[in-house]
């Protein structure tokens, strides 16, 4: 067995069905995208090649600027509430708490609905009109809270961070929780006896030991929040007053409402740049002899 799979040959053939597949459904596009991103074009007819034109109309206008600020915010909001508390239910589930499987399988269900089903639960739950938290806030006596969340400039991206966390922590959570599982036994159980308290065992030990697995997590959640669209487009459609937008939702208005396909693909070509730029620094920030 070790002989056919020393061989390159058998090897290659094994390999080449999943290279074609990338190739087709990844690079290729990005490639096309970074052509057609250096033509002025509708999308009907020939395309007027302008090189790098877009681009510079894309960082001097003030609404891509603004939807990068957000994304930003996206994923700030991902990596220093949604993760740490992911971190949190992961070692208390991992510490065999009573229960462990029932809460594990409540917090990952949300990662199992539809982010299309997520975005209009909560826009039921934003409702000015009979909204789950206005009714709530009425009932506790906070009328003057009560407000169109999803209506107003100043709470609208507050109020569109909130589901996207909701529904992937619980996924964050998993990866952490395995991660905590797999750290030694015999390790943590020499900690106690030296007298290392739970807190110190999670800081000192669990955490420095799960690093690999914080770098996923961290990836994963700054890139999601980079790519987030499905979940802006149904709650906000990117407003009220372009508040919510992002990279993603102004992409597609450009190419689909305003038919600038050459601009919406110079935006495609930022995100992917951006998603690969933080995973380099990301990888970088974790690097360890």
């Amino acid at each position: 067995m070790n002989a056919v799979f020393s061989n390159k040959g058998t090897i290659a053939v094994f390999v080449l069905p999943t290279l074609i597949l990338f190739c087709g459904i990844v690079l290729i596009p990005i490639f096309i995208s970074s052509y057609y991103s250096l033509l002025d074009w509708n999308g009907v007819g020939k395309g007027t090649f302008i090189g790098l034109d877009n681009y510079v109309e894309m960082f001097k206008d003030t609404r891509v600027l603004n939807s990068i600020k957000n994304s930003l915010l996206f994923a700030g909001a991902s990596v220093f509430i949604q993760l740490p508390i992911s971190l949190v239910l992961a070692l208390i589930l991992a510490s065999n708490v009573k229960g462990e499987g029932f809460y594990r399988t409540v917090y990952f269900i949300p990662v199992l609905i539809s982010t299309v089903v997520i975005a209009q639960l909560w826009s039921k739950i934003y409702n000015a009109d009979y909204g789950l938290l206005n009714v709530l806030l009425q009932n506790l006596g906070l009328s003057s809270w009560a407000q169109d969340w999803l209506g107003q400039k100043h709470t609208a991206l507050t109020a569109s961070f909130i589901p996207t966390l909701w529904q992937y922590m619980g996924y964050h959570m998993l990866l952490m929780y395995a991660g905590a599982k797999s750290v030694s036994q015999d390790v943590l159980e020499a900690a106690r006896m030296d007298g290392a308290s739970r807190i110190r065992v999670a800081w000192s030990i669990m955490i420095p030991l799960m690093k690999p697995i914080l770098k996923v997590c961290l990836v994963f959640s700054v890139i999601g929040a980079f790519k987030v669209f499905d979940l802006i487009y149904v709650l906000t459609g990117g407003g009220p007053f372009y508040s919510t937008e992002v990279p993603s939702t102004l992409m597609y208005s450009t190419i689909f409402d305003m038919f600038r396909y050459g601009y919406g693909s110079a935006i495609s070509v930022f995100i992917i740049v951006e998603c690969l730029v933080c995973t380099i620094l990301i990888n970088s920030l974790f690097k360890t002899e």
